[in-house]
């Protein structure tokens, strides 16, 4: 029995692994779900919860020394970038400090450390997909961060690996921020007219592919980094037209702007996006297209 211990655990990724674990894994894991607070997740029974906060050194030391887990899928951090860019403080003890924390109560455990990072440490410059090898060049802070925690998991003497992934959409039963997705479906619904940016491109993928990418990990004790995220390379404006279609809202209400219109706090980097070739080959990553992400949300959301 294979003994995991996520952080974040209320968030949207983290819903899913837990989702996933009971669902397909349960006889094969033991899962120890941690986060800020009391449990959000619905299912209350098939595994063990704790409340965490990954930024208090001495919590995270005992919760690691009392259940030494084998894995640590650490999907904690501040991701909201401009929250990044007006409290880089909060910010770098969330995403560095806090990881940190994780390495240290790890190290001491010989646990296996999986942390998920992001397309936001490159500058969108290179103009095709990202592999594994590129150089990071962030444009934000939180992009600055998450590389800083990155380097520092590389320079630590623990085994790990790097998930890095891009913009998360899904749903949860109980959500504490929406996603790009579910903000588009939304307004559109409301008939709402939005603005979305037609110079950034992505990879978007779906909660349950990176939950997947997560458990696949573990399984194949990897090392090292993987890029986890959709096949489907795409600009936001793009993807809201493809919501738009999906659930047969009216398109006409998306204006195409570019990203110096919607003038954000934060810089975003324009092209991203992941060549998944090692993900694929090494952990028999298979994700959904973005169009059957969004039917596999259609059919978790409430009806009406």
């Amino acid at each position: 029995m294979i003994k995991i211990l996520v952080t974040g655990s209320n968030g949207l990724l983290g819903q899913k692994i837990t989702d996933l674990i009971l669902s397909s894994y349960s006889s094969q894991i033991k899962l120890i779900a941690t986060s800020r607070g009391s449990n959000r997740h619905p299912l209350k029974k098939g595994y063990t919860y704790h409340s965490l906060d990954i930024s208090n050194k001495t919590d995270v030391e005992i919760i690691i020394e009392k259940h030494k887990p084998h894995f640590v899928i650490n999907t904690a951090a501040a991701t909201n970038v401009d929250w990044c860019t007006d409290h880089q403080n909060e910010c770098w003890e969330a995403n560095v400090m806090a990881v940190q924390n994780l390495i240290n109560a790890c190290k001491k455990n010989e646990t296996h450390l999986i942390h998920l990072s992001t397309d936001f440490i490159f500058d969108g410059r290179k103009g095709s997909l990202y592999n594994e090898s590129d150089n990071p060049a962030p444009v934000s802070y939180y992009g600055e961060s998450k590389l800083a925690a990155e380097k520092i998991i590389q320079n630590s003497t623990i085994n790990w690996a790097i998930l890095r992934t891009v913009l998360v959409y899904g749903v949860v039963a109980d959500m504490s921020r929406s996603n790009v997705v579910l903000w588009v479906k939304k307004n559109l619904e409301n008939n709402n007219k939005i603005n979305v940016v037609s110079d950034q491109f992505r990879t978007p993928t779906l909660a349950e592919d990176l939950a997947q990418g997560c458990i696949l990990a573990c399984l194949n004790n990897a090392n090292g980094i993987f890029n986890i995220s959709g096949p489907n390379y795409m600009s936001i404006y793009e993807l809201a037209i493809k919501v738009a279609n999906e659930y047969k809202l009216d398109h006409t209400l998306i204006s195409k702007v570019d990203s110096s219109y919607l003038n954000q706090t934060a810089k975003r980097p324009h092209k991203t996006g992941f060549d998944l070739s090692k993900a694929k080959t090494q952990l028999n990553y298979i994700p959904h297209s973005f169009e059957e992400g969004l039917k596999i949300i259609k059919k978790q959301l409430p009806v009406g």
